[in-house]
């Protein structure tokens, strides 16, 4: 189960992002959707990064099936940037940030592993017929 809390004016269509989510995981997963603003207040709180971000993830560390997986937070203004920067739907960058999102409440790392989040998240977006996944951007910057 997805449970969104769009606290934007972005347009967020819930089912590719629901499908991504039962594709990945059957526990619940909480997704706020805000602006940078308020992400960049918990980056800073949670990461002692005073600076907005796109996408941060906050895993709920339990191996019980009826605990949520954790939360997701993305930035509505990120997301409008990029796709209008990279030239693709705003649809399909959530899409990129949640998946990036997703994987790392599943303990994947692309800092610290040995590119299995990449080729994860190279994956996905291939299925979905996505534009370059986020790890790929920020390797090609």
């Amino acid at each position: 189960m997805l449970n969104i809390e769009n606290l934007t004016n972005l347009t967020v269509n819930a089912v590719p992002l629901e499908d991504i989510a039962k594709e990945l995981t059957s526990r619940e997963i909480d997704l706020t959707i805000c602006n940078n603003e308020t992400i960049q207040e918990y980056n800073k709180e949670y990461r002692g990064k005073d600076t907005p971000t796109d996408v941060l993830s906050f895993p709920i560390e339990s191996d019980m099936e009826i605990m949520p997986l954790g939360s997701i937070v993305i930035s509505a203004d990120y997301v409008l940037q990029k796709a209008t920067e990279l030239g693709h739907r705003q649809e399909d960058e959530l899409m990129l940030l949640f998946i990036h999102g997703l994987l790392h409440l599943l303990g994947y790392d692309h800092e610290v592993d040995n590119g299995e989040m990449r080729k994860k998240e190279e994956s996905i977006i291939h299925t979905l017929n996505l534009p370059k996944s986020l790890i790929v951007r920020t390797e090609e910057s």
